[in-house]
């Protein structure tokens, strides 16, 4: 892009758009300096909501000067060809990928919408709903005699990350993901937990650049001690001693996005 005028995107979809717009934010991040206006239209699934959709494109495209980019994932052939004809550049991610993977498989697709993120498989439904609610139940060390049955923990000093990424790593990969931060009792006596240790082997320490904490901290507990530069400092270096001592495996925080931690995780294990 040559200029500095936002472009209008679209993340369209039969369902809930989640695919389309995973996919089209992850090019449009390759575009730094470009400014997009993004537009979310999940649901549209009969000819007069695609009719509807390639009007206001069409509108877009008069009132901007430039056709809007429009990043879909549609099984109706009727309603994607509706829309590939719109005022628009048009991505169809299926389209572009399903005639290989259709012939790597050896088999017709059933196009059918929805089917990733709905209930078409009850049981994988409720065990991605499981692994949710054990996240939620088991955050911030509340009930460590269930941390047995936890496939990874998390552990690091608040705010480090923890939740987020326990929550992350239960909802795109189904796991039993708990954490446990440090506390003021764990800096006096030196040590985690040993209920904590006990189970070791499913443990990875988050830890974080102090002064990347302190600003996190400050936004929660502005002017107090929690947030001092110094409290933040004491806390990171006490955490990683104890992380070393054990021979756990550390991540950074600071140059991961949840996204690259819960990946990383996913990996090691």
């Amino acid at each position: 892009m040559t200029d500095s005028v936002s472009r209008s995107v679209y993340f369209v979809s039969e369902s809930t758009g989640i695919t389309a717009e995973a996919y089209g934010q992850s090019l449009l991040s390759q575009f730094g300096d470009a400014r997009f206006i993004k537009r979310y239209t999940p649901f549209i699934n009969t000819r007069d909501k695609a009719q509807a959709l390639a009007n206001e494109l069409a509108h877009r495209a008069e009132a901007e000067g430039k056709k809007p980019i429009v990043f879909a994932t549609m099984v109706d052939e009727e309603i994607s060809t509706l829309l590939k004809h719109a005022e628009c550049h048009y991505f169809e991610l299926f389209d572009r990928f399903m005639p290989d993977v259709t012939e790597a498989i050896g088999m017709a697709p059933v196009r059918q919408s929805g089917i990733s993120h709905g209930l078409i498989n009850p049981a994988n439904y409720e065990a991605r709903i499981e692994t949710i609610n054990y996240a939620l139940h088991n955050d911030d060390g509340m009930r460590l005699n269930k941390f047995g049955k936890a496939d990874v923990i998390l552990v690091g000093v608040s705010r480090s990350g923890k939740t987020p990424t326990c929550l992350y790593l239960a909802l795109h990969y189904g796991m039993r993901a708990a954490n446990y931060p440090i506390t003021e009792e764990d800096f006096e006596k030196g040590d985690l937990p040993d209920e904590l240790l006990a189970h070791k082997e499913k443990i990875f320490a988050l830890t974080i650049n102090p002064e990347r904490l302190a600003a996190i901290r400050e936004l929660r507990r502005p002017n107090s001690d929690y947030a001092s530069l110094r409290r933040c400092y004491k806390d990171v270096q006490m955490a990683q001693d104890m992380f070393h001592r054990h021979g756990m495996t550390v991540l950074d925080s600071t140059t991961h996005s949840i996204e690259e931690l819960a990946s990383l995780i996913k990996k090691s294990l």
